[in-house]
Order: structure tokens, then sequence, then C-alpha cells
């Protein structure tokens, strides 16, 4: 009898070793990226024929000895139409209820983990029309799929091929809410269907999500020691997703390494993260679009490993905004949306998610009438005592956000000493003087961890904060 056993087990497993096998991120559900050629992958026995059949397609190839096989399917277009996938080799696998649109990654700490059952929990805003609030309870979108990345299971395959699901009910109550809320905005403005994938881990620094690979094809980490173990998080929870096809990155991170008091390094770091996500897709062309992090009391966390103060925000922020140096990059403004400054996680996730989308939908699908940003500093000049400061991104003009006098400005002369300014704006300029600075020097904005100005333009989009004395301009390479 236990040799019976056996040999049914030893069976048992010759199929299984045999059959066809796909990686998670493939399954009923998904969502697949239109307009780009398509890599279809998995694992088979060694030789074992696979084929691909989808919407008329059917690609064929030969897994290698490893196993492995791959197909591409043409660039297709978008379609609301659900349509199945078969993979066929010794087995066949049929994946249901696919559709083609727009694919984002969405990776980071707990701010992009927020989940949308929290988002469920907050305080509620005053708002015309549906609350963002309720949006669980109403959710319920087919257009817009979700996938969320659990660092244990990606790298298994699933015989159910369940890791997709339509964005509503049980599913998304686990899921994060700026992505969720980027997706919805998106697929309103291009009604096609899209797909969000999230994986991301609270508290995490940005080390872990970087290659170690990554970090030594960076010139600037090649003499340093590589603190945050590399690649922690990115061997399960990134590579497995290549290459499935994206429309690009979203990343919402920085905390973790602002407690570590990181200027430049982190904005070197950025750039390794993604120039090796690029890399890993290959396409260095796919955009990223980030979170500058929103205010909150860093100077008053007990148990910290470095000192911090005031400043340390506000500095950690000009890093992050080097890496719009580089190409395909878009960074949101966040120091409007913080209503409670000792709490690290604000609540405002529906916000953080569209104006992530606004930059997508401005600078990825060009639909360059939507304002994407906030005031950004172009120039200053003296005008006698006081200080003109000229800005791009005005949009349709700039006001006050509460009709009061406009706040979050200092100014020094020489003597390097910052007063509190009186700011009004003049036309398409902010004028800014002091009784105390009779030859203006440099400028500040919301040079403050607790800042919360209210300089915005009329499509309510907050200025960046900034420096007119900034030393780290120019310094990314």
């Amino acid at each position: 009898m236990i040799r019976f056993l056996l040999i049914l087990t030893l069976l048992a497993s010759a199929r299984v070793e045999g059959a066809v096998v796909l990686p998670r991120i493939l399954g009923h559900n998904m969502v697949l990226q239109r307009n780009k050629p398509l890599t279809i992958w998995g694992k088979a026995t060694a030789g074992e024929r696979v084929s691909v059949q989808f919407t008329g397609q059917r690609p064929e190839t030969t897994a290698d000895a490893q196993g492995r096989w791959q197909v591409v399917l043409q660039p297709l277009t978008a379609s609301n139409v659900p349509a199945a996938m078969v993979i066929t080799g010794t087995n066949t696998i049929r994946l249901e209820n696919i559709l083609v649109g727009e694919v984002w990654l969405c990776s980071g700490q707990s701010n992009m983990e927020f989940t949308m059952r929290k988002n469920s929990k907050v305080k509620r805003p005053l708002v015309d029309g549906p609350n963002p609030v309720d949006e669980l309870e109403v959710a319920n979108n087919p257009a817009i799929r979700i996938f969320l990345v659990n660092r244990k299971e990606l790298i298994k395959p699933d015989s159910l091929h369940r890791g997709w699901s339509v964005a509503r009910d049980s599913a998304l109550r686990s899921f994060s809410a700026p992505a969720y809320f980027f997706a919805k905005e998106l697929q309103k403005r291009l009604q096609v269907p899209v797909g969000v994938i999230s994986s991301a881990v609270p508290g995490s620094r940005i080390e872990p999500w970087i290659p170690e690979e990554g970090f030594r094809a960076e010139p600037f980490f090649a003499n340093q020691k590589l603190e945050g173990e590399p690649g922690k998080f990115y061997e399960p929870m990134i590579r497995p997703l290549v290459p499935f096809g994206l429309a690009g990155f979203l990343w919402y991170q920085g905390e973790s390494n602002c407690f570590l008091n990181e200027t430049t390094t982190y904005a070197q770091k950025m750039k390794a993260l993604i120039t090796s996500w690029r890399t890993a897709w290959q396409d260095a062309g796919l955009p990223v679009y980030y979170v500058a992090i929103a205010p909150f009391m860093y100077s008053e966390s007990k148990g910290n490993k470095v000192v911090l103060t005031r400043e340390t925000l506000p500095a950690f922020r000009e890093a992050q905004e080097l890496v719009l140096q580089l190409p395909n990059t878009g960074m949101i403004v966040t120091t409007d949306l913080a209503d409670d400054l000792t709490d690290i996680h604000p609540s405002y996730k529906w916000e953080i998610g569209r104006r992530l989308a606004l930059v997508a939908l401005n600078k990825t699908y060009g639909l360059t009438e939507i304002v994407a940003s906030g005031p950004t500093f172009r120039q200053m000049k003296r005008k006698g005592q006081a200080a003109v400061l000229t800005f791009d991104n005005q949009g349709t003009g700039l006001v006050s956000r509460d009709g009061q006098p406009l706040t979050g400005f200092v100014v020094a002369g020489k003597d390097g000493v910052f007063h509190p300014a009186q700011a009004t704006i003049d036309g398409r300029t902010v004028v800014v003087r002091a009784e105390a600075v009779r030859k203006p020097v440099a400028v500040r904005f919301g040079w403050d961890e607790a800042a919360q100005p209210n300089l915005i333009n009329k499509e309510g989009l907050p200025a960046r904060p900034f420096r007119t004395d900034n030393p780290l301009a120019g310094t990314l390479n």
C-alpha cells in the first residue's frame, strides 16, 4: 500500500513538473498594457512547446534548458471588452476577464500602502458631491483592476491565478488608497481600463527597493558601504513583476530616510532606483512620478539616531526635487494635506492620487491643457527694499488659498539672518519685503517642517517650497 501511494505521489509530481506554470502577475481579471509589445512568460519542462492565444494572436515557443519560456504579443489597442487568454503546453491554462489599457506600478512605504479600509476611517472632508471617505462603499468600476503584492507569495506560483481583482469589496479594502484614487482619476479622464499594482512596505527605507546591481552601476556609490539591506524588497516584490508591461511607476516614500537627515545621498539613491527599474524593464523612458513628503514634526520625534531640526524636512524635499533633473519624472507637493503635524500619515490620500494622475495625464498622456503643478520658483530680482519673485506653473493665476495674506516667506540680507516677510501678489509675481532687511539677498518659502503656506494657483495646487540660496542646485550626476 505504501509503495502504491509512493507511485501515485511520483506520478502527481511528474504531472506538476511537466505543467506550464505562470508567474502570479499573470492571472484572471488583469489589465494588459496597450500600445506596447507584451511579454508573456513562465516555466515548463525543458523543451516543452508552449503557445499563447489572445485576441487573434498565437505566438509559440519552446522552454529552454532551465524550463523558462516567453513569447511576445504584438501591441494591443485599449479594450473594455473582457477577453480570455489561453496558454497551452502539456496542460492548458485559461485566464478570463482580461482588459487592455494602462498599467502602473505603485511602490514605497506606509503612505503608499495606506489602505482603503483606513481611508474609510479618516476625518470626513467638507466637499460638494460624493465624499471620498465613502469610496469603499460605492466603488464598483469593472474598468479598474488592482493587484496587491504580498512579499511572501509573489515568487510562488498560484494555480488559481487569482492575484488581480476588480477594484471593489474585500479586495479593495486591503488595497493602496493613493494607487486606487490615481487609477480612478486616470480611468475617468482617459476612458480606458486601468490596472494598478501596489508593492509597498510600511517603514521601509529606499535602499531595500534598489537591487545591488543598481547601486554598483552608480559611480556615486562606488566606494561606499551600502546600508539598509539593498535588494531586500526588490528581489521578492519587484523583480518577479519583470517584464510585465507597464505605463510607468508611482513612488511614495522618503519619511524613513528623512529621519536619517539625508539630502543629496537620498537623491542619488532615487536615481539608482529609477535607473535600475527602467533597466529591468528595458525601457529608459518609463515615467516615474513621486510624492514630496508632507509636513511633520520630525524635530520633535524621540529616539532618533541623528539630530533633526525644523529645516530637516524642507532640505529633504529639496533633495527629492533634484530628481526632477532625470527625464520623465514628476513630483507633487503636499504642504496643504496635513491636518495633524504629529501624524506621519496624512489622510488626504484621494488628493494624493488625483495629483499624481494630473501629472501623468499632462506628461505621459499629452493632455497639456491640464494644470499638473502648483507654482514653482523661477527667478528673484531685487527692486529697492523688495524681492520680486517670478514663478512657473502659475496656471490661470496666483492666489491665496484662504484669501488671507500670503504666509511662509522669510527674507535675509547679506548677513544671512532670515526675518519673517510680508508677501503680496502683484499680477504674475510675488513681492516680498521685511522691515529689518533693506537689501534682500535671499528668500525662503515654506522652509520649516510645519509650514503649510497658502500660495497656490487658481487650479488649487500649492506652490513648491524653495530657497533662493539653494546649495544643491545642479548636484545630481
